[in-house]
Order: C-alpha cells, then sequence, then structure tokens
C-alpha cells in the first residue's frame, strides 16, 4: 500500500507562486499515477492537475491549464506541482492521492487508492 504526503503550502499574494511537493512510499510507488485535488468547505474535491506513472503523460483542469505545471521524479518517489500566477480563487486545501491508473479517468476520485492529509494554499488579493 503506498503513502502520500504532501508540503509546501502556504500563503501568497495574488501574482505569486507556490510548489508544492507529494512524497510516496510503500513497497513499490513507480506504477502509481499521481494527480492533485483541492477542496473548499462544504464542497467536493476537484481535480486539478495528474501525472502518469512514467511522467509522460499529464493532465489539466481548465481553470489552472498554463498556470501550474506537474512533473515528478521517480528517483525521488516525489511528485511537484508549480503553481504560478495564482489566484485568490485558487485558495483551497490541495490533496495529493495515488492510484494505478491505467485506462481510467484521472479526475475521478474513487480511481485513487491513497490520500495526503491536505495542504492549505491561501492566495491574498
Amino acid at each position: 500500500q503506498v503513502h502520500v504526503v504532501e508540503s509546501g503550502g502556504g500563503s501568497v499574494q495574488a501574482g505569486g507562486s507556490l510548489r508544492l511537493s507529494c512524497a510516496a512510499s510503500g513497497p513499490s510507488v513507480h506504477p502509481y499515477a499521481m494527480s492533485w485535488f483541492r477542496q473548499d468547505p462544504g464542497k467536493e474535491r476537484e481535480f486539478e492537475t495528474g501525472i502518469s506513472w512514467s511522467g509522460g503523460t499529464t493532465y489539466y483542469a481548465d481553470s489552472v491549464k498554463g498556470r501550474f505545471t506537474i512533473s515528478r521524479d521517480n528517483t525521488r518517489n516525489t511528485v511537484y506541482v508549480q503553481m504560478d500566477s495564482l489566484k485568490p480563487e485558487d485558495t483551497a486545501v490541495y490533496y495529493c492521492a495515488a492510484g494505478e491508473i491505467w485506462w481510467g479517468d484521472y479526475t475521478n476520485t474513487s480511481e485513487y487508492t491513497a490520500w495526503g492529509q491536505g495542504t492549505q494554499v491561501t492566495v491574498s488579493s
């Protein structure tokens, strides 16, 4: 069973940048696709960005295309999301998720078997 732990959240002014990291551990982390979701109070988790196990394929929600960049370093079992041009509406708790997704839907939370504890991102205007 893979475990994931996020880090890198914080507070930033609009237009600023943050980089979130997600460290994976477990008996076999490499076949896992990894994604980032956000959650606002009282709402469902929403897909933001995902990356295939090899790093060769990436996916982005329309709201973050051109601003967020996901990458992974399989030598470090870590996935990153570089968040640039942040907006106040990006404020949320961000969760890292891992799942063995081959032909599935990266935006579907049920595809994932491991979730981190979440990290707060706050963007002020």
